[in-house]
């Protein structure tokens, strides 16, 4: 199936209105509406990327954010570095005179 980018954009700029009416009319910090809007807002962009890549082989500027992983995964890369870390000190101590 061929995207078509055009009805990607009008998706999108519906999407960035949205967005932007769920924040200008918050009805509290943890409002549902504005996280919603986010989400639509992010896969609207993401379809119009893809739509532009697929049609024309050009996509925009902009890089979404990766969501990070509460599964620990991201802990034990820290505890690698520290690993690695104290390596380091221990080289550096070593070659002191």
């Amino acid at each position: 199936m061929t995207a078509d980018p055009r009805a990607a954009l009008d998706r999108l700029v519906a999407a960035l209105e949205a967005h932007f009416d769920a924040i200008s009319t918050r009805r509290s910090d943890d409002d549902p509406r504005v996280d919603d809007a986010y989400d639509v807002l992010a896969d609207a962009f993401e379809v119009y990327d893809d739509a532009l890549a697929q049609v024309y082989g050009e996509v925009t500027p902009f890089v979404l954010e990766e969501e990070e992983d509460d599964d620990g995964d991201d802990d034990a890369d820290d505890e690698d570095d520290l690993d690695e870390d104290d390596d380091l000190d221990v080289e550096l101590e070593d070659s002191r005179p």
